[in-house]
């Protein structure tokens, strides 16, 4: 089989994938006139358009560092205080709503936040084709949507195949740290990962970790702890 070939090949398995799964319902609310004006005014400075070929993650921030990447950041305020947090590393964040994508890059500019570009595209897609191959740091998957009808479950994100593809993605020793406040999501998104070829556990009894000090504690789960719900961090490192 020719090199060419065999990319063909690996580019009809990813884009099967992403026929099968969609693992969001685009709804899209009104922008409010801050957000357009963000999306107007700093889409050019914060932006990266989706493509089909990979891009030169380096050469789009202009500097070799640490990369990690965010997949759904909502309205993205803690996206934005990881970046700020973190300046020796640089964030690329991914998103599908606009009003969200708007008010991510108002928040970026009133932090003064430089090491950040987002996407305003279907994550499955920038990252199988736009993302390259062993460019990423780390991988963050904060409270995906759970679908926690049982015949919806097939929609998760978290699945074998994606898993795989971001096994293509991490950098050797890159980490994949997942979240989220659905017990049986939590429960399911264990079972994927323990079963994932290339991974291991970086939780001591091979089940979740504590938050680290990283991923900001948000006003919703702040609400959360108050009444009680639970929140559970997984953290995978790629081992091959």
């Amino acid at each position: 089989m020719t090199d060419s070939t065999q990319q063909q090949d690996e580019k009809a398995d990813s884009n099967t994938y992403m026929r099968k799964i969609r693992s969001f319902v685009l709804r899209e609310g009104r922008l409010t006139k801050g957000q357009q004006h963000a999306l107007d005014t700093y889409w050019a400075d914060y932006g990266l358009a989706y493509q089909p070929q990979a891009l030169a993650l380096d050469d789009v921030f202009g500097r070799s560092s640490e990369k990690v990447l965010e997949i759904g950041f909502g309205m993205g305020k803690s996206l934005v205080q990881m970046a700020k947090a973190a300046p020796e590393k640089d964030f690329i964040g991914i998103e599908v709503h606009r009003p969200g994508v708007g008010a991510c890059l108002s928040e970026a500019v009133n932090e003064q936040v430089k090491n950040l570009k987002v996407f305003e595209h279907d994550a499955v897609e920038v990252i199988a084709n736009t993302i390259a191959d062993n460019s990423l740091d780390t991988v963050q998957l904060f409270f995906p949507d759970p679908w926690h009808k049982k015949r919806h479950h097939k929609r998760r994100i978290v699945q074998s195949e994606f898993v795989q593809l971001l096994r293509k993605k991490l950098k050797p020793n890159g980490v994949f740290h997942m979240a989220t406040d659905w017990q049986n999501y939590a429960e399911h998104m264990l079972e994927v990962m323990r079963t994932a070829e290339g991974f291991s556990n970086l939780s001591n009894d091979n089940t979740y970790v504590a938050r680290p000090e990283h991923r900001p504690l948000t006003k919703f789960e702040q609400r959360g702890q108050r009444l009680g719900h639970g929140v559970w961090d997984l953290m995978f490192k790629k081992e091959s």
